[in-house]
């Protein structure tokens, strides 16, 4: 069979005879936050899934056979993703599209990978995921941590000549890790000084603490990893006391929501997310499609998303099987046109040619920075 190349893979299937589907339906798991204050993060996910699934439904299915999607909710939390990764397998999945937070994706994978069960993630940055070792039936369409606190540091240091650095973080695997990164990078360049090293508290209302101790260290630059409810929160509190920083942050801050919550003192903050694809035809063929399906534009990681749902189906149709070695197989060699571009994945599970860019809020917006 030849490399999908359409909207939809869906376009160009072919049904054979004597296929490895043995059930009625192609189970496919959605795993992420779909309630609580990061459902900003995993509706996009579960929307890009039921987009891809309706169009490759209504040309057929895969090899004749129709996709369903077993769609859970586990509030991007860990104890909660061992329950639904659980679920998933015992209901069928063949495969699981998720988690979105890397804690929970860790909590969950071992399970997964005991199953022997490909699950593929569109926003879980932890390098420890592929880089361990230990979940080679795990793949991601985003690229890891270290990546993008390099470029996070990168831009504090020499874009805007940062001196005195202040790393706060959540304490989570993802927030954490995104301000180790960026310290060793700090400590590494000789340009900058580490003045501050903070873990905050997540879901506290309060972050005066951390802002006086900000202010006390001389800061210049706030460098926050983790996600948009705490940064959003801080952000305001920083202003408020008047405490004249830039903030730089990470792609859990790179969401329309974050500029909701802290309103004007959004204005100015730096966060990184995935490149901008916007001119990608197949991109906009696909937001094109959320907005006329559900009467919105998509939310953050839609673009990732929508890719790795499109290189799941497309590796199942290659392997012409659900077996999990064979899905691994395809999405290591198969290249496969997506909503973020051409891809395949590395031996690691890292999809090949995807980074990170800059963005700032401007006018109550995300702008890429050029």
């Amino acid at each position: 069979m030849k490399r999908f190349s359409g909207l939809m893979m869906a376009s160009c299937l072919v049904l054979l005879t004597g296929t490895a589907f043995g059930a009625e339906t192609i189970k496919i798991g959605v795993a992420g936050a779909h309630s609580g204050d990061l459902a900003s993060y995993g509706m996009p996910t579960a929307n890009a899934a039921r987009l891809v699934t309706k169009e490759v439904n209504a040309k057929g299915g895969i090899d004749g056979k129709q996709i369903e999607l077993l769609i859970q909710d586990e509030e991007c939390k860990p104890e909660k993703a061992t329950n639904v990764a659980t679920k998933l397998i015992s209901d069928g999945a063949v495969a699981v599209l998720g988690h979105i937070c890397s804690g929970p994706t860790k909590a969950a994978l071992p399970i997964y990978t005991a199953a022997k069960l490909v699950s593929i993630s569109p926003t879980a940055t932890s390098p420890e995921l592929t880089r361990s070792g230990q979940y080679p039936l795990f793949f991601r369409t985003i690229a890891a941590d270290d990546a993008q606190a390099n470029l996070g540091a990168d831009f504090a240091v020499n874009k805007l000549n940062a001196k005195k650095i202040a790393l706060l973080h959540d304490k989570g695997d993802y927030g954490r890790g995104y301000a180790e990164f960026a310290r060793d990078f700090i400590k590494n360049s000789g340009k900058a000084e580490v003045v501050l090293f903070e873990g905050v508290t997540p879901g506290a209302m309060d972050y005066s603490a951390v802002v006086q101790k900000v202010r006390q260290s001389g800061a210049d630059t706030v460098m926050f990893g983790g996600y948009h409810p705490e940064a959003s929160k801080m952000v305001a509190q920083l202003r408020k006391k008047r405490v004249k920083v830039n903030f730089v942050s990470d792609d859990g801050v790179k969401d329309d929501m974050f500029i909701k919550v802290a309103g004007d003192a959004a204005e100015g903050v730096y966060a990184s997310g995935p490149q901008d694809v916007s001119g990608l035809a197949m991109n906009k063929a696909a937001r094109e499609a959320h907005v006329a399906e559900f009467g919105t534009p998509p939310g953050a990681f839609f673009d990732p998303a929508y890719a790795a749902m499109q290189a799941l189906v497309n590796a199942i149709d290659k392997a012409d099987s659900t077996d999990s070695d064979k899905i691994a197989q395809a999405l290591r060699t198969e290249l496969v046109d997506t909503a973020i571009g051409t891809i395949k994945f590395d031996e690691r599970g890292d999809a090949e040619g995807v980074g990170f860019t800059i963005y700032q809020v401007q006018n109550g917006k995300y702008v890429e920075m050029k």
